[in-house]
């Protein structure tokens, strides 16, 4: 069942399946509600009412009114109105990349409406604070805005990957580039995530009671995503687990069924935990 959400007049689209224990899923930048579990339906098959939606100026929904709004604040609320627009009080939180981040900006916010969380390869590392550090996402936004997808790919540049994986990564975005109603907010919001921070110290991870599993990614096929910086998260959220493929295999943060299988896990032990 397909929804739409006002939030301020930003309305943001999403869609909702099966039934049972509540299961959000929450994509990456330049992503859309199906980069998360890649189309897979393991979940609403295994008894979990599954509610996906585009984060603004994604996909199908509304890019904000304002360039600068799509920082973790923002983006963490948007999340708390999707929850309340569907009437669900906890959930199991899965989130991917940008997705990831609003996530743990949700749960150390707002920790009573977290039932799990499944953290898949993420990057903000709070320490970074590298003077070009915002350079490539500021070519990559003039590229998208002044030459579209094709623009986007232009600065996006020869994959830093194994050659196997170019065709790959290369196909990946094109698909993913062309599925956005509004690519000029897209370029926005690609000036406007990085510079944003979901939490300002590694410690702060601490307060993080959920039961959590990390999705980390090999180096080697998604440098984008340090797998150094999945452990990073996994040390520092108490209890928290880090999975990954195997070296030299295709990532597991690419594969919706074994990704659905990792985030039943969680849901699970979110069921037996106390609330």
């Amino acid at each position: 069942m397909d929804f739409r959400i006002d939030v301020d007049g930003v309305l943001l689209a999403g869609e909702e399946a099966g039934r049972g224990s509540p299961v959000v899923l929450l994509h990456g930048l330049t992503a859309t509600r199906r980069y998360v579990v890649m189309g897979s339906r393991a979940l609403e098959r295994d008894g979990h009412r599954v509610i996906a939606y585009d984060a603004r100026a994604h996909g199908r929904s509304d890019g904000a009114r304002d360039p600068e709004d799509y920082g973790y604040d923002r983006l963490a609320g948007d999340l708390l109105e999707v929850l309340e627009d569907r009437g669900v009080d906890r959930a199991v939180l899965a989130g991917a990349s940008m997705g990831a981040h609003t996530i743990v900006k949700f749960a150390l916010t707002h920790p009573e409406r977290v039932a799990g969380l499944v953290i898949m390869t993420p990057a903000y590392d709070p320490e970074d604070r590298r003077p070009d550090a915002m350079d490539r996402w500021d070519r990559l936004s003039q590229g998208l805005r002044e030459g579209g997808v094709e623009g986007f790919v232009e600065a996006y540049g020869t994959p830093d990957v194994p050659e196997k994986w170019r065709e790959t990564v290369d196909r990946v975005l094109h698909q993913r580039l062309s599925a956005h109603d509004h690519p000029e907010a897209l370029a926005d919001a690609l000036r406007a995530v990085p510079r944003s921070r979901p939490f300002e110290d590694w410690g702060e991870l601490g307060a993080i009671e959920a039961p959590t599993l990390i999705v980390a990614s090999r180096d080697e096929v998604d440098p984008g995503h340090p797998y150094a910086t999945g452990e990073r998260y996994a040390a520092e959220i108490p209890g928290a687990r880090l999975v990954s493929e195997e070296p030299g295999a295709s990532p597991l943060a690419w594969q919706g069924a074994q990704v659905s299988k990792v985030i039943g896990e969680v849901a699970a032990s979110a069921a037996s935990a106390p609330p």
